[in-house]
């Protein structure tokens, strides 16, 4: 059973609960750990030394009944990747540059998804996937990442959409040599059960393998915006994992003064 998650938003950013709340919804689910994880990006923008000071607290309050660690996920658009002050760093990408000066999301709604292809891409979704997957693969240039956040969340509206043929290379060429620059870089990839209710996670079964054929390493997290989604999803995700081959995922702990990855089989 995963009694942790790194991917947890509050109030300080989109999520719908309060840290405190989710700290007490993790105590009633018997969590070991929980990691926070407020946007660190252009929009919305996050008042980050009121989170980073929240978050050190409840870590004193609760210290002895909850490992409590302050997290941030990164985008590349952030101007400052190397702002102190966090234990960790989810590199995650969630933008494209769409001509217009300021970049685009991806992620919003299916209404706009289509509005950016269209006027941003020329009606090209292969473009704009494209050009998503060449962003991911910098990530760690620019950000010292712990770890991958969603990787092809570019897929977010496609079961409604159906927009992207997920089997043609036009999509996973650029798509495998961003998993394959990521994995000579040892960077490990979350399996994100966001979506688990439309019957996708973040990455899909088709780039999990390949993460386990080349040696990656993964962990599961819930990116959860609300109290009751702290561990959606958690035994479909170990059950895809293992279909896949791993027999282990990673759980972070900064017990002891220091970040570090722990090995926990499945």
């Amino acid at each position: 059973m995963i009694l942790w998650n790194y991917h947890t938003h509050t109030t300080f950013c989109d999520g719908k609960n309060t840290a405190e709340e989710m700290v007490q919804a993790t105590l009633a689910l018997g969590f070991e750990t929980l990691g926070f994880s407020g946007h660190v990006d252009i929009s919305p923008t996050m008042d980050i030394p009121a989170y980073q000071t929240e978050i050190r607290r409840l870590a004193e309050k609760y210290r002895g009944r909850i490992e409590i660690l302050c997290g941030g996920e990164f985008d590349l658009c952030y101007p400052d990747p190397n702002l102190p002050g966090f234990d960790y760093r989810i590199g995650s990408n969630h933008f494209v540059d769409a001509g217009e000066g300021t970049p685009s999301a991806i992620d919003w709604s299916p209404e706009k998804f289509q509005q950016l292809v269209q006027k941003g891409f020329g009606g090209d979704v292969y473009r704009l996937t494209r050009q998503y997957f060449e962003r991911v693969a910098s990530l760690p240039d620019r950000i010292p990442c712990d770890f991958i956040g969603h990787f092809d969340l570019v897929t977010k509206f496609n079961d409604t959409l159906h927009l992207i043929d997920e089997t043609d290379p036009r999509y996973l060429d650029p798509a495998m040599a961003a998993l394959d620059a990521l994995l000579e870089r040892e960077i490990p990839f979350e399996i994100n059960t966001a979506r688990v209710s439309v019957g996708r996670m973040y990455p899909n079964r088709v780039f999990l393998e390949r993460i386990h054929q080349r040696g990656g390493e993964i962990l599961i997290n819930s990116d959860a915006h609300r109290a009751e989604d702290l561990n959606r999803g958690f035994p479909e995700a170990e059950h895809l994992a293992s279909s896949c081959g791993f027999d282990h995922i990673l759980r972070l702990t900064k017990k002891g003064g220091k970040l570090a990855f722990l090995h926990v089989g499945l």
